[in-house]
């Protein structure tokens, strides 16, 4: 059974025992996060959607770790002009393990 859920807005589709990085969240690790906003879960056939969200579904999850992701550069220039410009960031990252998903 997997579980479409929405955090930080952004989706993931997700299954027991998946690992999935999100945004920075609060907590420490090894804590229990909790996902309210389920748009849709099941298997096949068997799939329920909500309408935006499944009321009473939740999915549940640890924090393993916190961690800053891979560096990303925008960078802009105009040719024969001499103009460049770098800039660079790294996101503020959470590792989520997700122990169950409930309805």
């Amino acid at each position: 059974m997997y579980a479409i859920i929405a955090t930080a807005g952004r989706q993931y589709r997700v299954k027991k025992d998946d690992i999935i990085d999100v945004d920075l969240m609060d907590g420490k690790e090894g804590e229990k996060v909790t996902f309210s906003e389920v748009l849709a879960e099941g298997e096949g056939k068997d799939i329920k959607l909500g309408n935006p969200t499944i009321k009473g579904a939740k999915v549940t999850g640890e924090i393993i770790k916190h961690f800053r992701g891979v560096k990303l550069i925008a960078f802009k220039m105009k040719r024969r002009k001499g103009y460049r410009k770098t800039k660079g960031h790294r996101s503020e990252l959470t590792k989520v393990k997700i122990t169950s998903i409930e309805s």
